[in-house]
């Protein structure tokens, strides 16, 4: 599970006890995404949210913000099509870190992500989301496709553990969660981050505890 940080979500006063709810539950990739705070409130947010991901052993990824990654020491960045590019971001954060790349409903996007040296392709969104409602639907198959290009993909857009299955199967390596795992008391975002765990645990084709046969 793939847990993402949205600030009116995960306000200030909330979004550490928030996160490590989150993690408590199985989260194993946290994205920092604020679009609206100060570049001080980010800075000092980002740095919080770094030391406790640090001591949990689970990599911080910065939303669109390769100088705000480096300033914090964070793992690497995920970057939008319109965001800086995938090599610039490279030359700022050298070769260990993990850059991820949105990629919509679009194989092509994806190909060109891996030529340029992605770790992780993202997909979706895949239902309705109140984060990005006007993003392009993806469908299933793009996932599946997806997963010749050998490099871990990831579902977002609108997931919960309700819907979260259908992805799985179809080939999602992560879950990427913002409305489907925050915003309730840190004991219901520790119940929700379980059970997506659960449902990787039980459907996901390389896990050893799939049920999935097919």
């Amino acid at each position: 599970m793939y847990a993402i940080t949205d600030n009116r979500l995960t306000p200030p006063d909330r979004l550490i006890t928030s996160v490590e709810a989150a993690l408590r539950g199985g989260a194993t990739l946290v994205q920092y995404r604020d679009k609206t705070s100060t570049a001080a409130e980010r800075l000092r947010q980002a740095s919080k949210l770094n030391n406790l991901c640090l001591q949990a052993g689970v990599p911080l990824l910065i939303n669109d913000d390769p100088e705000l990654a480096k300033r914090v020491g964070a793992a690497g960045v995920h970057l939008g099509q319109d965001d800086v590019s995938l090599a610039a971001a490279r030359a700022q954060l050298g070769p260990d870190a993990i850059i991820g790349i949105t990629c919509h409903h679009r194989l092509d996007l994806a190909k060109t992500a891996k030529a340029n040296g992605a770790d992780y392709l993202a997909f979706g969104r895949f239902y309705t989301s109140s984060t990005k409602p006007s993003a392009p639907s993806a469908d299933l198959s793009v996932l599946t496709e997806a997963k010749s290009l050998a490099l871990p993909v990831t579902a977002i857009g609108g997931i919960t553990t309700d819907n979260a299955e259908p992805l799985i199967r179809a080939g999602a390596d992560l879950i990427a969660v913002v409305g489907g795992l925050f915003g309730g008391t840190p004991e219901q975002i520790e119940h929700n981050a379980r059970r997506f765990t659960q449902l990787f645990a039980r459907h996901h084709p390389l896990s050893p505890f799939s049920t999935d046969r097919s």
